[in-house]
């Protein structure tokens, strides 16, 4: 998590960053208002939501489009993120606080529902089981989490299939090869991605209930459970 965030603290990577989720995951925006609505299922109309990895504000500006009533506690270490994600709230500002540092900079809640999109998969297994088990604890009882990051089969095969699939669709989607190429070998070299049935099993081992797979594109995976 330590080497993202010197990543997300770069001028450079802040400066482009909106550029990257639509481009390289894909469905991105269909992933953000599906999550949405399946907070909504449960969250009231002037619910409180806590948003963990909120630099860059994108998951934050669409839920506060798609629900007037909804106020937001955005985490992140990056500052140079958070300034990015309050730009991009523009005038939906007044809902948001944004608290810079991790996990545990969240206010105590108890939130209504949260969310943790495309973050989890820079944490080590350590971090990622202590970030859910504080999250849980912020969730009012019944509340959902929705999650999502990558996450593909780790046997030595089948991950390198899963890699270059995903440096094709980096290409295809408009990204030079050197660049889709680098990306491949950070992935491969740095992050800590875990196969889907690793990332369901952590969920119920930290206490959230009713699992269930909600989204698959690619190298990616969400799930949503209940507090």
């Amino acid at each position: 998590m330590r080497a993202a965030l010197r990543h997300f603290s770069d001028p450079g990577a802040v400066a482009h960053y909106h550029a990257g989720p639509p481009r390289l995951v894909p469905g991105f925006c269909d992933l953000q208002r599906l999550a949405q609505v399946l907070l909504a299922e449960r969250a009231p109309a002037d619910a409180r939501i806590l948003v963990l990895g909120a630099g860059g504000g994108l998951e934050l500006k669409a839920f506060a489009d798609a629900q007037p009533g909804w106020t937001f506690d955005g985490v992140d270490p990056s500052h140079e993120m958070l300034e990015l994600a309050l730009d991009t709230v523009g005038e939906h500002a007044g809902r948001v606080r944004l608290h810079e540092g991790y996990v545990d900079v969240a206010p105590a809640g108890p939130f209504d529902a949260a969310t943790c999109l495309m973050t989890m998969h820079f944490m080590p297994l350590c971090e990622r089981r202590h970030a859910l088990r504080v999250l849980r604890q912020r969730l009012k009882r019944g509340a959902p989490f929705v999650v999502a990051h990558m996450s593909f089969a780790q046997d030595e095969d089948e991950r390198a299939l899963w890699l270059a699939r995903d440096e094709a669709y980096a290409v295809a989607s408009g990204a030079p090869p050197e660049e889709a190429h680098h990306r491949r070998e950070v992935i491969e070299r740095v992050l800590p991605v875990l196969a889907p049935e690793q990332e369901e099993a952590l969920l119920r081992e930290e206490g959230f209930k009713d699992v269930s797979l909600f989204y698959a594109a690619g190298v990616f995976r969400g799930w949503i459970g209940y507090a």
